[in-house]
């Protein structure tokens, strides 16, 4: 019928793009259905995406665009974890567009991204606390988990623990500096897995920003947090067989001024 109706209107579609919502009593993650997917030809590769459950510690810029980044994959539920308020500067280094009334009102950062995700998945939990000794047993029985914190001390024992758990678990950073006038510095990311541990505590400090962490800076830009973001998530990806890993590589850093990418800790 296409044919004819174009003969009398041009601009006349059978691609209606319609909403569609998942059945009722379905366990579909998403509020709707993921059409990206299907239209892409790629649903047999995303179901292995479909994760019991994943955590985000830390929802400060990085953590925030990791959100964005995951809450867009069928992961069954994603916990966030942070004791923070959401107020005005992180507005300006996170993904959407918080309002005037957002900021006003001092959410918890878990609390605001829940909300604020929750409209397209339906598993997202929010934990507006920090990850200490009386609550680290939770991440026991995690998928994976991000770590995006910038607290070495809060990140030793979460880190001994999920080693502990044998959970998976990514480790991000940036350290970015003016000089002369212009922004320059490195994004990190370090994978921990069964398969490579070895390296992580040469890779990643423990320090509480004394100045010894050169990855643990003031400076935060968007692009960067969200450049950081995306190559977490990619290794996440990566490790669950979502994209191909020929390198398999557990460090990461690009370098801003000379547009340089270096992967390290490989497995051999």
């Amino acid at each position: 019928m296409s044919g004819p109706a174009w003969r009398i209107d041009p601009t006349a579609s059978a691609k209606t793009f319609p909403f569609v919502a998942p059945e009722a009593d379905s366990d579909e993650p998403f509020n709707y259905i993921d059409t990206a997917s299907s239209r892409a030809e790629i649903v047999a590769v995303t179901k292995k995406l479909a994760l019991a459950k994943v955590a985000i510690i830390g929802l400060g810029g990085t953590g925030s665009y990791v959100l964005d980044l995951v809450a867009k994959t069928p992961v069954r539920q994603i916990h966030l974890y942070d004791g923070d308020a959401f107020l005005q500067h992180n507005a300006f280094r996170s993904p959407g567009a918080a309002s005037g009334e957002d900021l006003g009102a001092k959410h918890p950062k878990a609390t605001y991204f829940k909300n604020l995700y929750a409209k397209m998945h339906r598993g997202i939990i929010d934990h507006p606390v920090y990850i200490d000794s009386d609550n680290v047993e939770e991440l026991r029985g995690f998928d994976f988990v991000f770590l995006c914190l910038d607290k070495g001390s809060a990140k030793r024992l979460i880190v001994d623990k999920l080693e502990e758990f044998n959970v998976p678990f990514v480790d991000v950073g940036m350290g970015i500096q003016l000089t002369d006038g212009a922004l320059g510095g490195i994004v990190r990311v370090t994978t921990n897995t069964e398969k490579k541990r070895d390296h992580f505590r040469s890779r990643v400090s423990f320090g509480d920003g004394t100045g010894d962490n050169e990855y643990d800076r003031n400076i935060q830009i968007a692009d960067m947090n969200a450049l950081n973001a995306a190559l977490a998530v990619i290794k996440w990806k990566k490790h669950f067989g979502f994209y191909r890993d020929l390198k398999g590589e557990h460090h990461s850093q690009f370098t801003i001024d000379g547009n340089l990418l270096l992967n390290e800790e490989r497995v051999q």
